[in-house]
């Protein structure tokens, strides 16, 4: 759920650039475009709470700029269509780039209580201007898609948890005839770390590790597993020793870990890595990992449709 950079970096440079050293003409012709042709963007259940969706333009000018800005249907989209007046309001259909300025924003007031938990809500924006203010390689258009943030609550992430594990694909067990790359776990929360969930079993039998939910941004959830989380011993698992018959874990560097509380589910890329005393042996890898929170009936019935 990451926006398109590339759009953004080239121009922002082009700008600071401009900026910079007034005298260096970066473009010589001008052009006004969206910042990103994609913008996947929450709803927060705040007052007056607004999504700004950047328009920018490739020159700045000693007068100001004023364009119109219409809403088009999403034919053939896989989310659903967002509808103006009912999910969202604009702002103002008419946008201006003030004399001096590269950028301005159109602002959309979301309603909250429109979207569903699982719900995804796009539309696209269409910037009306005179065809020589458009460039090709970008063109006119934007796609605005919306989706809920719920109120964190930590009791969400407690009790019957379905994991699914890249780690137990590539490495079930060497004594596990039933391997499976997904289990079924219980969770609780540690008394002693606030926001901090215990996953009981999480991989094999008898290893239990930690994560943290971090919840200061809700725009952007992140979670975290602290390093040297014990996961398997070495021979249950690859048959036999490397270092010293530990199997650590920890939060990937490489990726970005977060959760979902309107959906109950983790997204956790971890790092696996083994040492010899206090020595780095190597790297196992990243591995993707999703853990999903489901009531006491839908665990009691995976339970007995699968045996778990």
């Amino acid at each position: 759920m990451r926006r398109t950079i590339l759009l953004s970096a080239i121009l922002l440079g082009a700008i600071f650039t401009a900026c910079q050293e007034e005298n260096i003409k970066t473009f010589d012709k001008e052009y006004i475009m969206f910042e990103d042709t994609l913008n996947v963007v929450p709803v927060l259940d705040e007052e007056d709470y607004t999504i700004k969706i950047p328009v920018i333009s490739s020159v700045k000018c000693d007068y100001e700029r004023t364009i119109a800005v219409e809403v088009l249907d999403i034919p053939g989209t896989m989310d659903s269509v967002a509808v103006e007046g009912r999910d969202y309001t604009i702002e103002s259909n008419t946008i201006r780039i003030p004399a001096g300025k590269y950028r301005t924003d159109i602002v959309i007031r979301p309603n909250y209580e429109m979207f569903g938990d699982n719900d995804t809500l796009s539309f696209e924006l269409k910037l009306v201007m005179p065809e020589q203010l458009c460039w090709d390689m970008y063109g006119d258009r934007t796609r605005v898609s919306m989706y809920k943030v719920c109120p964190f609550d930590i009791n969400s992430f407690k009790g019957w948890c379905v994991v699914t594990s890249m780690f137990l694909y590539s490495y079930p067990g060497v004594d596990d005839s039933n391997a499976s790359y997904q289990r079924l776990i219980k969770t609780s929360l540690d008394p002693a770390n606030e926001n901090t969930v215990i996953l009981h079993d999480w991989l094999f039998d008898g290893y239990d590790v930690k994560i943290e939910l971090d919840p200061s941004d809700p725009e952007n959830p992140t979670v975290t597993m602290p390093e040297d989380q014990l996961i398997s011993d070495e021979e249950s698992v690859f048959g036999q020793m490397n270092g010293d018959n530990r199997i650590l874990g920890m939060s990937s560097p490489a990726y970005v870990s977060y959760y979902n509380n309107c959906q109950k589910f983790v997204s956790l890329w971890m790092r696996a890595y083994v040492y010899d005393i206090k020595t780095l042996v190597g790297y196992v890898g990243d591995f993707y990992n999703v853990m999903e929170w489901v009531s006491d009936e839908e665990a009691e019935r995976l339970q007995s449709e699968n045996g778990w």
